[in-house]
């Protein structure tokens, strides 16, 4: 076994290869005078991990070129993100669903898929080659108990990530809730913990995904005026469009992290672990 990644994807590739002590493939990424990608590998070996995080379509160009330049192994298709998987169901008429076509395109020339907290599970189904998901909650919530240790609450954004909140809790056996939106009138809303009040307490928000932080910044301001000593965030995917991380501050989120599925500056938590076991 080898493995190979895509730019996008370079420690997450080093960190799980250093997992399953297999030689890393050398890519030599290009680009033609009119702007298309272009890449030559190194030898690979009888089976291959591809790990490719696909945040936009240039990743995904670029992955579908690596799966190409793969075909004389068998190869198994790490997805550590995958964009467009929220776009799962059409709302109007002609639509497409995105999240099977990303499927589709990338299941060509891999023999199984690996994907990395999915938003909805069900985009497993779209895959034409055997795919399942698996969950790095155990890994946020060391994070949090590594530094949090005065058992600080966890909260996910709603009721749907609550779970997933009692994931990351189970580690640390922390409290945990979810935080639930009232509307007051049709300009206020409130939003507080379920059953669990925040006054006095650190507040740690987890979710599987930060996107533009927008209800996340609403909610800390929210917690921060109902007595939390601090606000901090986890998520897996640290996706910060818009200038997340900045509304996040000013709203007085104390610390954001995120996974390196997506790799950012504050990449604190790894997927290495958690594939490795799997690919094992």
């Amino acid at each position: 076994m080898k493995l190979i990644c895509t730019q996008a994807s370079q420690v997450l590739g080093a960190r799980l290869a250093g997992r399953l002590g297999v030689e890393t493939i050398d890519v030599k990424y290009s680009r033609f005078p009119d702007g298309e990608s272009s890449l030559v590998r190194d030898e690979t070996d009888d089976e291959t991990v591809i790990v490719a995080a696909v945040t936009g379509a240039e990743a995904l160009v670029e992955l579908l070129l690596l799966i190409d330049a793969c075909d004389e192994s068998t190869n198994t298709l790490v997805l550590p993100y995958m964009a467009y998987a929220r776009q799962d169901r059409r709302f109007r008429p002609g639509e497409p669903l995105s999240a099977r076509a990303i499927a589709r395109a990338v299941s060509t020339g891999v023999d199984r898929v690996i994907t990395v907290n999915l938003h909805d599970p069900s985009v497993l189904g779209h895959f034409q080659v055997p795919a399942e998901n698996i969950s790095i909650a155990p890994q946020v919530g060391a994070w949090v108990a590594n530094g949090h240790e005065d058992g600080p609450l966890v909260l996910s954004p709603d009721d749907g990530a609550a779970r997933f909140a009692a994931e990351v809790a189970a580690v640390g056996g922390f409290d945990h809730d979810y935080l639930d939106k009232t509307r007051l009138s049709g300009e206020q809303v409130e939003i507080r913990p379920k059953s669990l009040p925040a006054e006095g307490r650190e507040v740690v928000i987890v979710d599987d995904i930060i996107s533009t932080g927008g209800t996340l910044a609403t909610a800390a301001r929210m917690l921060l005026d109902q007595g939390a000593i601090a606000v901090h965030a986890a998520c897996v995917h640290g996706v910060f469009a818009g200038g997340a991380l900045l509304h996040l501050a000013a709203a007085g989120v104390e610390r954001v992290v995120c996974s390196d599925t997506i790799e950012r500056a504050n990449s604190c938590i790894t997927a290495a672990d958690r594939l490795a076991d799997t690919l094992r």
